[in-house]
């Protein structure tokens, strides 16, 4: 077959008619090829990691393999990440501010700003779409948290999703968190993964770097010569605070000492190491209005032994993530990949305060429910566990962010101030150093560039892109004694400011319901005070207004406005579209598991019911409806002898229970009824064929996040809602036939404003 006539007719030719296949120079189409010689990229972002958590940066800590990239590769001790990780992931991702690349803060939210759309601009090019173009293979797993939660259903829309942002292959989740144990959604590239159970011991960041070294070795074994970019996005080290048993138990009795006494030891640790010279004074503990942490010398005898018990455990998802970078490392080298490999390790913003003063055993309801350190003692043993969802109190984050002050959130030093590892052997990057000049972790996009001698794109999908606001890393990286390349710095997070320039900045610790105003900046010469010791505001105010006017520049430039004055408003104001899904929704059984916030609609804070109906024979049993998991949630189930009953879990292990006398065989509806009385409270009924059976009065609302797992008909998979049932039946599937069941959202509680929307604007105008 050699002419055009025999092309066009030979059986499954879809090409266009043109040139003979002896011509496969122009017949084929062209494919983007890499640079001769283009090194690997693996950029490793871990998540709440603070800048003293790891040992080359003064922790106690080992990490024997983030040891080995340090001292193969280059250390800098003055990198900087945003004050959160969404804003991080988009800065990182697109060598933008966030806020330009449309991600101002976490990706929670809706509310019509461009600064805040909460998912990557359309004008926006992104580090995988580059290279992409310059014929990379491009590999992610672990945590997205850049797209918005209303468009993460399997509905989409899926633009933002990382397959259509540049990832040839994707593996994990999309939300700002999981259960590390029974991770609560994992999506393959564009599609959920419906996982009923997860076998013993099945633990999520050994998962992931097992699934990234598969991605590179297949990738390899079909095109050796292809260069590939994998993005490691850890679901560690972020709440809730999740590892393995055993290394759990290695840690055991080494924080009984304090937070006080850790921080005394790293600081001295990171002078020992060079991290910090001998020019730079420890901050004193954090005594900042709202920010502040408890001498741990004057806690109780509990306090101590169940706060020790948190940072055992945050210790211990450290070691693993240490041990999972060291597979992968080796995993390359065996491969004969690592030599021209760059490995870039860093974390997306500093340690993290969310547990706040007491810590809890249960981060999905703390921030709502309040504290409850009795219970949480009651849980010591089950803490890191899949039974709990804990966090650290604030005082082990004021630890992990030594020398610095404050915390994630804060524009201070220890919300952006974190740990950065390059290495490359091939590049010759590998001495060992210490690099000391200020930089961005937007800067890491146009450093590859740089590398790689390869250029962006300047349109994406017949569109101009946004320039790149990042500055290359690169002269840094070859010479010690460069210059930074980084002069200037925007930061804004829920009202906190700050700005860069030159050695100097300027930064606010902003309390909620306060007005913005120029008093409330703090100015700083980070040359001589690097942990934001000596305010002088007062002694240089032409410099204060300088800056000060820089930031209101370059925040005008950078969509940062409208900033927030502490009310929340961004976070409950929607598109109308999104409507829809507080209407009534029937879910069939054999339903993949709704998505997490399509779930939640229906049910936040608010009363609401769900009408099942079953067909009951003699053997009927298990699951008919749950929604939520061990972090709080609800589910009714048919047990032994036929019996409906309702199960509702409060997040901190305390299981409220609704019972029927045993059904006859046949049809019936079953009716549970969540009424929401005020005082963020449930109260609860049964109702069997129209006759209530039995109720309670009152039950905690779940609002905030939880429940976490979204609704499922037939079956209570993965984190159960009732972990004994999970632990003698599994998921628990209803044996016999049912219908689909309904869910109807009903009226806001009595002491629930109407208008949640208007009254927030009302508030905020105040502190415009």
């Amino acid at each position: 077959m050699g002419t055009n006539e025999d092309a066009a007719t030979y059986p499954g030719f879809h090409g266009k008619v043109g040139k003979v296949f002896a011509t496969s120079e122009s017949w084929w189409p062209d494919r983007p090829s890499a640079p001769e010689g283009a090194p690997n990229i693996v950029v490793i972002l871990c998540d709440d990691l603070g800048y003293a958590d790891t040992a080359p940066y003064g922790s106690e800590i080992a990490t024997p393999n983030i040891d080995r990239l340090a001292k193969g590769g280059l250390q800098y001790t003055d990198f900087h990440s945003t004050p959160m990780c969404s804003p991080t992931r988009a800065a990182l991702l697109t060598g933008m501010n966030p806020h330009a690349a449309g991600v101002g803060t976490v990706a929670h939210s809706d509310p019509g700003f461009p600064g805040y759309a909460m998912e990557l601009a359309e004008d926006v090019i992104t580090l995988p779409e580059t290279l992409q173009a310059n014929g990379y293979a491009t590999y992610m797993v672990g945590k997205w948290h850049l797209a918005k939660d209303s468009d993460q259903s399997n509905a989409g829309p899926r633009h933002s999703w990382p397959c259509q942002r540049g990832f040839d292959q994707f593996y994990g989740f999309l939300d700002g968190f999981t259960n590390l144990h029974q991770p609560h959604r994992l999506v393959r590239d564009n599609t959920p993964v419906e996982i009923d159970t997860y076998p013993d011991g099945y633990y999520f960041t050994d998962d992931i770097t097992d699934e990234a070294i598969a991605m590179v070795r297949a990738g390899k074994a079909s095109a050796p010569s292809q260069p590939f970019f994998l993005y490691i996005a850890h679901g560690a080290i972020h709440a809730p605070l999740h590892a393995k048993a055993s290394d759990i138990v290695a840690q055991r009795g080494n924080y009984d000492a304090g937070w006080d006494e850790l921080r005394l030891r790293r600081f001295a640790r990171q002078k020992e190491l060079n991290v910090v010279g001998d020019d730079i004074v420890l901050a004193p503990r954090n005594t900042e209005l709202n920010n502040d942490v408890d001498p741990w010398d004057e806690l109780s005898d509990t306090q101590k032994v169940l706060y020790s018990r948190y940072m055992e455990v945050f210790a211990a998802m450290v070691t693993n993530v240490d041990e999972n970078t060291g597979r992968l490392l080796d995993a390359l080298d065996d491969m004969g990949e690592l030599d021209n490999t760059i490995v870039i390790f860093t974390s997306d913003n500093g340690a993290s305060r969310e547990g706040e003063m007491v810590g809890t055993s249960a981060y999905m309801v703390h921030l709502t429910a309040g504290d409850d350190i009795d219970t949480d003692f009651e849980r010591f043993d089950l803490i890191g566990g899949p039974q709990t969802s804990p966090h650290y109190p604030r005082g082990w984050a004021m630890a992990g962010n030594t020398p610095f002050r404050l915390y994630k959130i804060n524009t201070h030093a220890g919300g952006h101030t974190v740990p950065f590892l390059f290495s490359w052997n091939a590049g010759q990057l590998n001495s060992g150093e210490m690099r000391r000049q200020y930089s961005h972790v937007s800067d890491i996009f146009p450093t590859l560039l740089e590398l790689i001698g390869i250029s962006a794109p300047t349109t994406r999908n017949g569109t101009d892109v946004k320039p790149r606001t990042g500055s290359s890393m690169a002269p840094t990286l070859r010479n010690a004694s460069a210059p930074p390349q980084r002069t200037e710095a925007l930061y804004e997070m829920i009202g906190h400011r700050g700005f860069y320039r030159d050695g100097w900045e300027i930064v606010t610790l902003h309390q909620p319901f306060t007005p913005f105003s120029d008093s409330e900046w703090e100015l700083y010469d980070l040359t001589t005070d690097r942990t934001e010791l000596h305010n002088l505001a007062e002694s240089h105010p032409e410099k204060l207004a300088e800056l000060a006017a820089a930031w209101n520049d370059a925040a005008w430039d950078g969509q940062v406005f409208p900033l927030d004055e502490g009310t929340g408003l961004k976070y409950v104001l929607r598109p109308p579209e999104t409507e829809i899904v507080q209407q009534p929704l029937s879910v069939w059984p054999g339903t993949p598991t709704l998505e997490r916030w399509r779930s939640l609609q229906l049910i936040w804070l608010s009363s609401f019911q769900f009408q099942a109906p079953i067909t009951v024979t003699e053997q009927s049993l298990g699951t008919i409806a749950a929604h939520g998991d061990q972090s709080g949630g609800y589910a009714l189930y048919l047990l032994e002898d036929r019996r409906p009953t309702l199960v509702f879990n409060d997040g901190r292990g305390t299981l409220t229970l609704l019972a029927s006398p045993s059904l006859d065989a046949g049809e019936h509806l079953l009716e549970c009824s969540f009424d929401a009385i005020g005082g963020n409270t449930w109260k609860l009924s049964l109702t069997i064929d129209g006759v209530t059976v039995d109720e309670h009065p009152e039950v905690p609302m779940l609002y905030a996040m939880s429940p976490f797992e979204g609704i499922s008909v037939g079956r209570d998979p993965r984190s159960p809602v009732w972990w004994e049932r999970y632990e003698t039946h599994g998921s628990f599937h209803y044996n016999s036939a049912q219908g689909p069941v309904l869910w109807i959202p009903g009226p806001k509680a009595p002491d629930q404003p109407e208008d949640v929307v208007g009254l927030l604007r009302m508030i905020g105008a105040k502190f415009e």
